[in-house]
C-alpha cells in the first residue's frame, strides 16, 4: 500500500508500465503508432470506467453489435475455433471508437489506448496469444 501511494506521489510508473503510459494500466504495443495511452490519472483510466465494462466489454451488448454490424454488411460469423472471441474483440473495438469518437466514416481511422486495447484482450483473448495489431491500433 506505501508502494502504491509512494509511486503515485512521485509520478513514477510501475516496473510493468511503459514509459509512454500515463495511467500506469498500458502494456507495450508491437508499434509506435500503438503505444498511446489514454492520458488520465491511474485512477480515472479509461479502461476503468464504468462506461467500459457496460458498453465496451459486456458479452451482450457485443452480440448485440454484431448482429447489427452484420445485417448492415450482409455477412455471418465464422465459426471457426477461436473465432468467437477475435469477433467479440473487433466488436469491442467498434464500441470504443463509436463511444469515443462517433462514427467515423469510412477510411477513417483512430488507435485506441493500449489500456482499453488490453482490457478487450483480456475479457476476449485469443487461445494461441496471437493479435492482429492493424484491429486494435486501427479501427472503423
Amino acid at each position: 500500500m506505501m508502494f502504491d501511494l509512494d509511486r503515485l506521489i512521485s509520478g513514477t510508473p510501475p516496473h510493468d508500465s511503459p514509459t509512454w503510459c500515463v495511467c500506469t494500466h498500458c502494456k507495450d504495443m508491437p508499434t509506435d503508432a500503438e503505444r498511446k495511452c489514454c492520458g488520465q490519472t491511474p485512477e480515472n483510466c479509461t479502461s476503468l470506467l464504468p462506461h467500459m465494462d457496460l458498453l465496451i466489454l459486456q458479452e451482450g451488448v457485443l452480440r448485440l453489435a454484431r448482429r447489427i454490424w452484420n445485417d448492415v454488411r450482409a455477412e455471418e460469423d465464422a465459426a471457426e475455433p477461436g473465432e468467437a472471441n477475435k469477433q467479440f474483440r473487433y466488436a469491442a473495438y467498434r464500441q470504443y471508437v463509436v463511444w469515443q469518437h462517433g462514427a467515423l466514416g469510412e477510411g477513417r481511422r483512430v488507435v485506441i489506448p493500449s489500456c482499453c486495447v488490453w482490457r478487450v484482450r483480456d475479457k476476449y483473448p485469443d487461445p494461441f496469444n496471437q493479435y492482429n495489431s492493424d484491429l486494435a491500433g486501427t479501427v472503423l
